[in-house]
This record gives structure tokens, C-alpha cells and sequence, in this order.
């Protein structure tokens, strides 16, 4: 059993994942204030129930800064019993020997304030079954990171897709085009013609152990993919952070941002299981931007920066 909670049935492998999440938050929080140079993250401690059963997570939620507008980064360690809608989520049939759940895991969306620094959107986390006796039954790996541009700059994709293949490539040089494929095909509002919401990234799911990639491979692999981050995304901040821009950049941003919050709210796996497993619908709707913009048919002209944005989230292109 865990001695830290003896209702979570423990295995030694839970609470390395459990430490290397909450490092990687402070590690990611620590990097975003740096280059924020104002805003600090303010942190909100939640448990799922009042009496402490049922897990909880540190939200961390940043605002009105030099750079970030809005954005969170938050971790969660949460656990239950299988009940009949959470069957229904993980498609679970009733004749599985599983009877409870664990999952913990890092997210966070950063919504900058200038529009010519991209949003950013990044999980990883490790899901596992187990039965009445606290035998592991089924446990998986999914996660990922792709970025949001409302402007186009060819040096700011290339890099950031540059580092998350460097990164996949220790591992196996098959990942990075089967999961930025994952990416691409995962983050689509499919009531808009297939737009994506940005140029993706990489994206997997289900990653289960096996006689090949066992445990510890696909740990090291969350591990790196999570550490990848800050590398991936801080550079191109630095470089936009100072661009000036008018309202016109601004108001094309909070078009695009209407994009994000339609996959969010329509599309997003992720927002849907944190709703139907009794989550925290603050710390879930973080991912929502602070301003947007809804107008009726809007279409950029063509020729222009924001349609040529446009033209890339139709059609995902090669970066590297």
C-alpha cells in the first residue's frame, strides 16, 4: 500500500511518475516566469472531494504579465472506482477484471498577451487499472505538445517541431512521424472544413507497455517529451515577446483564439473525460483564453499574413 495515502494501492513505479510530474511543474513555472520578467504563478491546492478521497492537484495559474496574458500549469493525482460513465469514457466492458482507476499527469495552456508570440498547449500523463486486490490490470502513457501561431514565422516551426524530433529520435526513429501525424489529425475542429488549431506538434495515446518498449521505456520517454518543453517553446518567446504589433494583429488573434475554445469545447478528450470524471471545471476550463472573438463568417484577405495561417492549419506541411 502507499504510505503516503494507503487508499491509493500502490506500486513503486506511481510515485516516480508523482515526483517527476510535480519537478516538471516547477521546473516548467520557474522558466515561464523567467521570461515573463513580472507575473508570478499563484497556486491553488484542490481535492476532488472534501474529505481528501478521490485525489486532488496544484493549479498554477499565471495572468496579466509582460508576456502571458493567461495561462496555467497544473498537475493532478487522481484515483477512483470504475463507475458505469467512467467505463463509458475509457470504454471499459463490465466483464473487465478492473474495478478502479489512477491517473496523474501535468497540463498547461500559455496564452500570451502579444499576438505574435504563439499559445502553447502541453500534457503528459500515465492512466492505470487496477482490481479489487490493487493488482495493475491495463496502465498506459499518452501525452504531447503542439503550438498555437496566429502569425507565421518558418524558423519559429522549424525549431519548435526540430527539438520534439531530436527528442522522439533517442527513442525510436519512427515516433516523431507517426505521433506529429497523431498531432495533426488529433487537433482539428472537423466542423470547420478539418482546421487545425495551430501547426501541431507531436501527440500520442495508449502507449502501453510490452516485451519490447517495457515500463521504464515509455516513462523515459514522457519524461523527455515533458522536459523537451522548455526548450521547445521559451526561444521563440524571447525572440516575439518585444514585437510590436497594432489592434489589428490583436483582433486577429482573438478570431483565432474562437478556433481554440471551439476545440476545446467540442473536440478535446481531454476537457471531456476532466468533466465526466467529476474534475475540477475551474482547473479544466483554464485552458480557455482570457478575450475572443466570435464574428460571423469571418474570412481573412487573401494574400495576407492571416491567411496564409489559415492555408497552413488546412493543410499540415513538413517542418523538418
Amino acid at each position: 500500500m502507499n504510505k503516503s495515502n494507503p487508499k491509493i494501492p500502490g506500486i513503486k513505479f506511481r510515485d516516480e511518475w508523482i515526483d517527476f510530474i510535480h519537478g516538471l511543474q516547477n521546473k516548467i513555472c520557474a522558466a515561464l516566469e523567467a521570461v515573463d520578467g513580472n507575473a508570478k504563478f499563484i497556486e491553488d491546492k484542490w481535492q476532488r472531494n472534501p474529505d481528501g478521497e478521490g485525489g486532488g492537484g496544484k493549479t498554477r495559474v499565471i495572468s496579466n504579465g509582460n508576456v502571458f496574458e493567461k495561462g496555467g500549469v497544473n498537475t493532478s493525482v487522481v484515483y477512483g472506482e470504475l463507475s458505469s460513465k467512467m467505463r463509458e469514457v475509457l470504454h471499459i466492458p463490465l466483464s473487465s477484471p478492473s474495478k478502479n482507476w489512477f491517473a496523474c499527469g501535468l497540463s498547461l495552456v500559455i496564452h500570451p498577451y502579444n499576438p505574435f508570440v504563439p499559445t502553447v498547449h502541453c500534457n503528459y500523463r500515465y492512466f492505470e487499472l487496477t482490481d479489487n486486490d490493487g493488482n495493475v490490470t491495463d496502465c498506459w502513457f499518452g501525452g504531447g505538445t503542439d503550438l498555437t501561431p496566429y502569425y507565421l514565422f518558418e524558423e519559429d516551426g522549424k525549431h519548435f517541431h526540430r527539438v520534439y524530433k531530436n527528442t522522439c529520435d533517442q527513442f525510436d526513429e519512427k515516433f516523431y512521424p507517426l505521433f506529429k501525424k497523431y498531432c495533426d489529425d488529433y487537433f482539428v475542429n472537423t466542423h470547420r472544413n478539418d482546421e487545425r488549431r495551430g501547426i501541431g506538434g507531436i501527440f500520442y495515446d495508449h502507449r502501453k507497455p510490452d516485451e519490447i518498449q517495457d515500463l521504464d521505456f515509455w516513462f523515459n520517454f514522457s519524461k523527455n517529451c515533458g522536459n523537451a518543453f522548455i526548450d521547445a517553446y521559451v526561444p521563440i518567446v524571447e525572440r516575439r515577446k518585444n514585437s510590436p504589433f497594432t489592434i489589428d494583429h490583436k483582433h486577429w488573434q482573438e478570431i483565432r483564439r474562437g478556433r481554440y475554445v471551439e476545440f476545446n469545447l467540442l473536440h478535446d478528450r481531454g476537457t471531456l473525460f476532466g468533466l465526466k470524471s467529476n474534475g475540477r471545471t475551474e482547473s479544466i476550463l483554464m485552458s480557455l483564453p482570457p478575450t475572443v472573438r466570435f464574428e460571423y463568417n469571418y474570412q481573412p484577405l487573401k494574400g495576407t499574413p492571416e491567411a496564409d495561417l489559415v492555408e497552413v492549419c488546412l493543410k499540415p506541411r513538413d517542418w523538418v
